[in-house]
């Protein structure tokens, strides 16, 4: 991972084989990052999302392992037990034109990523409620 920070934005460059999840993570640990708002772009090999079913409160996993583009990248970095909390959706395109998508688990780089981290003043922690079985923005 390369980047360089602008004013209150990080600009990322990933590398093949790069996993976004631990690339933002690193970034967010190193820096001191409280709170950002993340977007991004670029090609995967792999991708791992899931859906929330809010009845049954678990996460259903669906795990695609093909050439994809990454065409939308977005979330958070809070903070939960002292540590960085990244909560991202993301969407991707296959060959056939289809679109993938939901909650990111995991998505490695095939060719390269280009991420941005917007910090924001402050710091948001999160915690768990048991009503809806979900980490949850605690103001």
């Amino acid at each position: 991972m390369q980047y360089q920070k602008y004013a209150d934005t990080y600009l990322l460059r990933l590398e093949p084989e790069e996993e976004i999840l631990a690339a933002l993570g690193a970034l967010a640990a190193a820096e001191g990052i409280l709170l950002a708002e993340v977007g991004g772009l670029g090609a995967l090999k792999e991708l791992e999302v899931c859906v929330f079913d809010t009845v049954k409160k678990v996460y259903y996993t669906n795990t695609f392992a093909q050439p994809m583009e990454l065409i939308s990248l977005t979330g958070t970095i809070t903070q939960m037990d002292g540590a960085p909390y990244l909560h991202l959706h993301a969407a991707a395109g296959d060959g056939a034109g289809r679109v993938l998508g939901g909650h990111l688990k995991r998505a490695v780089v095939s060719a390269t990523a280009e991420l941005t981290v917007r910090t924001l003043p402050g710091r948001v922690d999160r915690r768990y409620s048991d009503a809806i079985g979900l980490n949850l923005l605690d103001f």
